[in-house]
């Protein structure tokens, strides 16, 4: 199921809410209570299911007289519920650059972003052990968009499927998003990394066989790595 289709799930007034946040930007509960016709204990009643989900977040404003209040506004994943056409001028920027400055141009820049994204990877998982590290991962993913689900196998691997890809149209154009992320997969997490599915080549999601390499000789399930 993906962000959109489990919206359209939650109640009315939670969808409202959200509508309302996208227009307003910020907004306390009592302001949400009036436009919306309800009563704050009926706002007061969805609010933590939609932080819950990372749908809101809030911040806290002092007030000239009296009691700080709690406004509310929406997360990068509310967000991505609305129609964008960010991939789209993406994509078409990437293919002005290649226009302009070759394709081995592109290519340093999709090392340039893996990098930044491994340092960042990095910092989190400092310290952890393999499978901590494995978790770590899939849920930085997560906040960026890729709904993941992992789990450990009998023999220690472990299966890692992201169900969206969000850059699924800059990807088809240009594989060299998919094999960034193979590569900071296996840098991040010290592991042998196999993808034996990819939404970029028409499957439905894109599956990973991870091995840790203290533990494994570099292949996984006995069969070599493939990176595409």
């Amino acid at each position: 199921m993906n962000n959109q289709t489990a919206f359209l799930r939650q109640p009315p007034t939670r969808q409202e809410i959200v509508l309302l946040l996208k227009k307003r930007g910020s907004i306390s509960v009592h302001d949400m209570a009036e436009h919306l016709g309800v009563t704050d204990m009926a706002i007061r009643k969805h609010i933590p299911v939609l932080e819950r989900d990372k749908y809101i977040q809030s911040t806290v404003v002092r007030q000239p007289i009296g009691r700080p209040t709690a406004v509310y506004q929406l997360t990068a994943r509310a967000e991505r519920l609305f129609p964008n056409q960010y991939e789209g001028l993406a994509t078409e920027l990437i293919d002005e650059i290649t226009d302009l400055l070759g394709e081995s141009m592109v290519s340093r820049l999709f090392v340039r972003r893996r990098e930044r994204l491994e340092q960042k990877y990095k910092s989190v998982m400092a310290g952890q052990d393999f499978g901590q590290r494995v978790a770590d991962l899939a849920k930085l993913q997560n906040d960026e968009g890729y709904m993941v689900t992992w789990e450990k196998r009998n023999d220690g691997t472990y299966a890692f499927e992201e169900a969206n890809c969000p850059v699924a149209q800059v990807a088809v154009r240009y594989r060299q998003a998919c094999s960034c992320e193979l590569d900071l997969f296996a840098a991040v997490l010290d592991a042998d990394v196999e993808r034996t599915a990819c939404i970029a080549e028409g499957n439905t999601t894109c599956r990973y066989l991870i091995a840790e390499r203290s533990k494994h000789s570099g292949t996984t399930g006995g069969a070599e790595p493939t990176r595409r």
